[in-house]
């Protein structure tokens, strides 16, 4: 007698969308995403017409380059509203040539959960990324001139204090950099271990440490950052190790 094996397929992972008009941007985008964010089947398409053969998929995020182009811009609106077409219940992320907290703000009233900034740096902006797919939104700080007009940095001992970016559901608020307590040699390692996405199980086998042990360090560490959640946690201090609020900015593209 024969016996007959059937296979079963195995279920489709979920998709991340890129769409940039620029072949070497989001080729680069790319091979970043893919190293950084495993579990997710990433795609790059040039224009958002091609999100109709994904119509079926489980697109959980569209990372769309508007380049110079303001959200008002009737191809970003095109492009907007064939994702909400074709994948609306996709988190939608825009990679913007635009560094104004103007834009930033336009995009959140349109839905969108992040806004990316091409000056950022790469790790805050996969952190950010992290953050939106976790369920969280992401806005860039406003840039420094913005911040002291807006928000005159307080005086510590007689002496003013550098900002921090803190990041909330749908707003950016500035806090002094001195209540971000520092992180123990341990708790950064947990930390480290988080930036990989790490489950609390595999990093107490990283580290041979309990389970409990672990889950009390991502406490400590989460107070410690004034966060909500272990992704915020990532983010917020690769915004301070990055001196992205501190240092002028330099215009260097996403992709590199």
């Amino acid at each position: 007698m024969s016996t007959i094996l059937v296979g079963t397929l195995a279920p489709a992972l979920p998709v991340l969308v890129i769409i940039d008009h620029q072949v070497l941007a989001r080729t680069c985008i790319l091979s970043i995403l893919k190293r950084e964010l495993s579990g997710f089947d990433i795609v790059e398409m040039a224009k958002a017409s091609g999100l109709n053969w994904l119509s079926e998929r489980d697109v959980r995020l569209i990372a769309l380059h508007t380049g110079d182009k303001q959200i008002t811009d009737p191809l970003i609106e095109h492009d907007l509203a064939l994702v909400k077409k074709f994948c609306p219940n996709a988190a939608v992320a825009l990679l913007s040539n635009r560094d104004d907290d103007a834009s930033a703000t336009a995009a959140m009233q349109q839905g969108v959960r992040g806004f990316f900034p091409t000056s950022i740096p790469v790790e805050v902006a996969v952190a950010g990324l992290r953050l939106v797919l976790a369920g969280g939104v992401y806005r860039p700080p406003p840039s420094i001139k913005q911040n002291e007009a807006a928000n005159p940095r307080p005086e510590i001992n007689g002496s003013t204090a550098r900002p921090v970016i803190h990041v909330a559901n749908d707003a950016t608020e500035i806090i002094p950099e001195k209540t971000m307590a520092e992180l123990t040699p341990r708790q950064q390692q947990v930390l480290s271990a988080l930036k990989l996405g790490l489950p609390n199980k595999l990093i107490a086998v990283k580290l041979n440490l309990s389970e409990n042990t672990v889950k009390m360090h991502i406490q400590h560490i989460m107070r410690k950052c004034s966060a909500h959640n272990r992704t915020e946690a990532v983010l917020r201090w690769s915004e301070r190790l990055s001196g992205y609020n501190g240092r002028a900015r330099s215009r260097v593209p996403l992709s590199y």
